[in-house]
């Protein structure tokens, strides 16, 4: 496992179960005073001093899976997890601007703005460039056929030693859905119309996407 650490596995794995369990354990203490339809997560942090320490909690643990997990994905390139680490921070920074229960908050709303962002353009971040195996490949040369020999044996297609989930086409149409979602919960918070779901559907596919990454590189690392 040297593209990625056991510790990265074990804290993407925990990710998606802490912000669900923990976000599902505040609704249920605050009933039946919050509607986990019409009411965003971040207002159980208001909602009485149960459902604050429930969700600060969470939004801790959360920070800390993502902010291992970057550190440990060495598959990824830098710059993505340097955007997973931040968002990471960001969901840990939450705790301390708490969303009110009426009205808005300029530093609330700025960190869910920039963690948002993070989460969302990491995964672009992330993918790798693709390398091919030789001068020979690069010039294109395949082996030749039914050999498998010849100038061009050292061909290898240009992501082959890449792992699946940080390829640009899986990276960059998770990032494509979680814009799309980020639109659908501003839309939903403007027109009151179920802003929990859209962001209870946003930040789970958010928190899944840590976890199918190292399972690609794992997949890629038993494969090669």
């Amino acid at each position: 496992m040297g593209r990625v650490t056991w510790w990265a596995v074990l804290s993407s794995a925990c990710a998606p179960v802490v912000l669900i369990g923990g976000s599902m354990t505040a609704t249920l203490l605050e009933e039946p005073s919050y509607n986990p339809v019409h009411q965003t997560i971040s207002v159980l942090a208001a909602t009485g001093p149960t459902g604050y320490w429930a969700l600060t909690s969470t939004l801790i643990l959360l920070g800390v899976c993502h902010l291992t997990t970057a550190f440990g994905l060495r598959a990824a390139a830098p710059a993505g997890r340097l955007a997973l680490g931040a968002g990471g921070l960001c969901a840990m920074l939450l705790a301390l601007f708490p969303a009110p229960l009426t009205g808005g908050s300029f530093s609330h709303g700025s960190v869910v703005t920039v963690g948002f962002s993070l989460l969302a353009v990491w995964p672009v971040l992330a993918c790798g460039r693709g390398v091919r195996a030789s001068r020979r490949a690069r010039s294109g040369r395949r082996p030749d056929a039914g050999t498998g020999r010849g100038p061009g044996a050292a061909y290898a297609p240009r992501w082959a030693d890449t792992p699946w989930a940080l390829r640009p086409v899986p990276s960059y149409t998770v990032s494509a859905l979680i814009g799309a979602g980020a639109a659908w919960f501003l839309v939903a918070l403007e027109l009151h119309s179920a802003p929990g779901i859209a962001e209870r559907v946003l930040t789970t596919v958010q928190s899944l996407w840590p976890v199918i990454v190292v399972g690609s590189c794992l997949l890629h690392a038993r494969r090669a």
